[in-house]
């Protein structure tokens, strides 16, 4: 290996570690707990690696309708033989496969899911996989399994009608798991948990739902919602409770990132929130008009960025006094722990968080991500993007060209099902540096400010030319040499909290 060679992947095994281990940049009056004075009293996964998954009774426990009918998707149709529309409709435990791939236009027709025991396999769709435009798949059941589709609603709906639809979500639904989904787009909440208004018996509305490793995100502002401003990630309603949130990507929505109301139970673990506008995460203890027992909230391991958006700079907000947090191990950019509405049970730190494993497993396929949701990825890496008002500021709705092939399903569906999710779950090729950009790097020995990450480094040294050689062009600013771009690159020795 030449010298060369091996100067480049030191210089890349830098750049790594401004994602893996910079600091964030609080003042460290600003990352103290409210109260740390209480001790913790529920088991909110705040003794788990990070890694696992959280202990019961939080999330899902089901496996849907793996073992039922096999019913195979033929036509991107919205309805009709073979579509999914006729295979959500079907009663008993059944398994949804796909022989096509592309773009299922709904026509303003949600998707309404009423009869439980049901696996949706996204997974064994062919690429480009399949999305669903104009509409979207709501839950009122239980046991289902919705695994590797992206839903993008959008404003264009059916003319003289009110149009407001959720992109993903359940309705007083139980043991449902949403896994590798994009939703993004909608005009109401991109992915939401709910039930009636102002309950808190368990019976009556949602609860035991998971969330994971979904990409929530561009949720339309000023659109069509009768209420007028309407970009929103998830919301926890009323009294919905054991909801799991792990390994998600929330990204250029307004609030909701996620908003759990009084009365519910959540655990938001491992996820990554990036240019909210006015709230990240919101908790109270407020239903829809009346005062409920507070929310509880675990927060564990997330790393929330501030973008151009964001005007409220705080990770959890106290969207009326009194919700309840457990925190641990999360890493807060250019914002503020908590607000004083917020009852901090308990704050401690015994690592730091890194958004790499969410920015590379977020979203419906990540090893082969579509245009919308590699741009997302993408702007959350480069601390820019926005918080658009209807899909046409960022390329419309997408038009793909339809694939089809037969399908053998296997005896053993379940080590097929899981191989076919592992080949989609990971992009591995995702570029992870910090943004080499001109504007993001100082020419001299003054500290290094990258907007994606806020690392700062204590000693720099400037790259010599030889390795500019070896950066590829893609790590250089649009319009910037490799030579030009080497010069601006620092390496950083000792890391810091400033």
């Amino acid at each position: 290996m030449t010298n060369m060679h091996k100067f480049d992947r030191v210089a890349k095994s830098f750049a790594f570690l401004f994602l893996l281990f910079g600091a964030c940049f609080l003042s460290k009056d600003e990352m103290e707990p409210v109260s740390v004075n209480k001790r913790l009293v529920r088991p909110l996964a705040m003794t788990q690696s990070h890694q696992e998954h959280p202990a019961e009774p939080f999330g899902a426990k089901t496996e849907g309708g793996i073992d039922g009918e096999v019913l195979r998707v033929t036509t991107l149709a919205a309805d009709g033989p073979g579509s999914l529309r006729r295979a959500l409709l079907a009663e008993g435990p059944r398994l949804v496969v796909f022989e096509v791939g592309g773009v299922i236009d709904l026509a303003g027709r949600t998707l309404v899911v009423r009869n439980p025991h049901l696996t949706i396999a996204g997974q064994t769709a062919p690429d480009p996989g399949i999305t669903l435009i104009r509409g979207g798949l709501i839950v009122e059941t239980h046991d289902v399994v919705i695994q590797h589709l992206a839903v993008r609603p959008g404003d264009a709906g059916p003319a003289g009608i009110e149009w407001a639809p959720d992109a993903l979500g359940v309705r007083r639904g139980h043991d449902v798991l949403f896994e590798h989904c994009s939703a993004t787009w909608a005009v109401d909440e991109n992915l939401s948990v709910s039930g009636p208004g102002d309950v808190e018996n368990v019976s009556l509305t949602s609860h035991d739902i998971t969330l994971r490793h979904c990409l929530v995100a561009e949720a339309l502002s000023k659109s069509t919602h009768p209420k007028g401003e309407h970009s929103k990630g998830t919301l926890v309603h009323d009294g919905v409770r054991n909801v799991l949130i792990e390994g998600c990507l929330y990204a250029h929505n307004r609030e909701r990132n996620p908003r759990v109301k009084g009365g519910a139970t959540a655990i938001v673990r491992d996820s990554v929130m990036y240019n909210w506008g006015s709230a990240c995460v919101g908790v109270g203890a407020r239903g829809n008009e009346k005062m409920l027992t507070p929310a509880e909230v675990t927060l564990v391991g997330n790393v929330a960025i501030a973008g151009p958006d964001t005007r409220g700079r705080v990770f959890v907000k106290g969207v009326d006094p009194g919700g309840r947090v457990w925190l641990r191990d999360n890493r807060i950019v250019g914002a503020a722990l908590t607000d004083d509405r917020v009852v901090v049970v308990e704050n401690v730190s015994t690592r730091v968080p890194s958004p790499e494993r969410v920015l590379r497993s977020a979203g419906s396929r990540p090893a082969r991500r579509d245009p919308i949701d590699a741009r997302i990825v993408q702007s959350v890496i480069d601390g820019n993007g926005k918080i658009i008002d209807s899909q046409e500021e960022v390329g419309g709705y997408p038009v793909r060209a339809a694939t089809s092939r037969a399908l053998v399903v296997p005896k053993d569906r379940r080590a097929w099902l899981e191989r076919l999710s592992k080949e989609l779950a990971v992009d591995e090729k995702l570029d992870v540096w910090c943004g080499v950009r001109q504007r993001e790097y100082s020419r001299c020995l003054s500290p290094l400010v990258n907007r994606s990450c806020r690392f700062h480094c204590r000693s720099v040294e400037l790259l010599t030319p030889p390795a500019a050689a070896t950066l590829p062009q893609s790590k250089a600013a649009a319009g910037v040499s490799r030579e030009d771009t080497a010069a601006r690159v620092l390496r950083c020795r000792t890391p810091y909290r400033s």
